[in-house]
């Protein structure tokens, strides 16, 4: 087992907690400039026609690459480098977005139809999961070598990732309405540019591939043991289809349905303030989670969550005043925050090292595989029946979900206080 996952935090220096420093304001950056996205991208399209299907196909073309580019980046941060391909993820996302304004600048605004912007999101979207999964797959040899525990740690990853995205929504409604949806795009380019700086600068053992015995031979060889590896473990077969369902009925709301409510309204601001305050609340959830572990198993903390966010969903067909989302927004990301910790420290220790990338690539892949699912019938549904009926039609299988796993078996396993590896683990 990873000694970091039992022994007492020490005091290192600031040269041990550096690594783990860069790792941070790596992931910050690069969660302002796709919480950014998340803003600018509807907002462009809802400006051109005001029609949530077409906001929908944007969101779906955004959401079908990962299917795939997860997958293939688990592999090859086990194969080639975890540093490199975090830095290559953000050059590629930074090009992409540094793409729209281009666009204009060369052939005019006409040209920024919805297709031009899909093939723009889509090739986002494509290149920023390996960038994610780069990053928490150094995540434990970051912690350890700081003299944090592991949950300390994955507490702060996702606290910073949340911090990011508060900053980020909030900032891209502020630009939109300053400067333009267009040269907002200029600004997100910046906020991956500095995120490859971070990781430039970080030298760490395990962030490169692991030795040659051990690297996946073939791209799709790799890609099938990932995908074994966590079929095969009860605890991620069972969390992987957890964070499928959630994800395809809770991801159309902050890219659909909130875009739909306020462009409606033109309210460019009130959209990036409803987004931070999912942002607030995860961010107040994450930082609470090693301490919330000492009063509560991780099944309960995982419990209370889901059940939150049906009951939260069904308040929000309601349409209350902006007051009211802010508020039920804010208790959403609360209960949530402490979520993806638990699905990150059953990864990182169920996981053996040399597999870890491709383990997390393919958990990560099946939460986004619901996402076009959800797109294309949360869209329609808005169009046809409005944003209340959409609302209420997500809002009853999440409850649902929330009632089932109090029936799980595989789930008593959280209860434990640490998790037993498969295999040998190192670290």
């Amino acid at each position: 087992m990873l000694p970091l996952l039992s022994r007492p935090d020490p005091a290192p220096g600031s040269a041990a907690r550096r690594p783990l420093s860069l790792l941070l304001c790596a992931t910050f950056c690069a969660a302002v400039g796709n919480g950014i996205s998340i803003v600018a991208f509807p907002w462009l399209v809802l400006q051109h026609n005001g029609s949530a299907v077409d906001a929908s196909i944007v969101a779906a073309a955004a959401a079908l690459p990962p299917l795939i580019s997860v997958l293939l980046a688990g592999t090859a941060v086990d194969f080639l480098s975890r540093r490199r391909i975090s830095m290559l993820s953000d050059i590629l996302s930074g090009a992409t977005v540094a793409a729209v304004p281009l666009v204009v600048i060369a052939f005019g605004a006409q040209a920024l139809g919805v297709a031009v912007l899909a093939i723009a999101a889509a090739l986002g979207a494509a290149f920023d999961p390996a960038g994610i999964t780069a990053r928490e797959s150094m995540l434990p040899e970051a912690a350890d070598q700081a003299g944090w525990t592991l949950d300390r740690a994955n507490g702060l990853y996702e606290a910073t990732f949340n911090v990011g995205y508060i900053v980020g929504p909030g900032l891209g409604g502020l630009l939109i309405a300053t400067i333009g949806g267009i040269d907002t795009m200029w600004f997100t380019a910046a906020t991956f540019a500095a995120s490859i700086l971070f990781v430039w600068m970080l030298r760490l053992e395990g962030a490169g591939p692991p030795v040659g015995n051990e690297r996946p031979t073939q791209v799709w060889a790799g890609i099938a043991e990932g995908l074994k590896f966590v079929w095969n473990v009860r605890i991620l077969r069972t969390l992987a289809l957890i964070n499928l369902a959630i994800a395809g009925l809770f991801v159309p709301m902050e890219a659909v349905l909130f875009p739909k409510y306020f462009a409606d309204r033109n309210e460019p601001a009130q959209l990036g303030w409803v987004l931070m305050a999912l942002s607030v609340g995860a961010l107040g959830g994450a930082l609470a989670y090693p301490v919330l572990l000492h009063r509560a198993t991780r099944r309960a903390i995982l419990l209370i969550g889901t059940l939150t966010l049906g009951v939260c969903t069904a308040a929000f067909a309601f349409l209350p005043p902006t007051a009211v989302i802010l508020l039920l927004s804010a208790i959403v990301g609360l209960a949530c925050g402490p979520i993806q910790p638990i699905y990150n420290y059953v990864m990182q220790t169920k996981a053996p090292q040399h597999l870890r990338g491709r383990v997390i690539g393919a958990m990560t892949s099946l939460a986004y595989a619901a996402g076009p699912l959800g797109f294309m019938i949360a869209g329609p549904l808005v169009d046809g029946f409005g944003l209340q009926v959409t609302f209420a039609a997500l809002a009853i299988p999440m409850l649902s979900i929330g009632l089932l796993l109090m029936r799980l078996p595989s789930l008593h396993e959280l209860k434990r206080p640490e998790l037993s590896p498969v295999g040998p683990v190192r670290g």
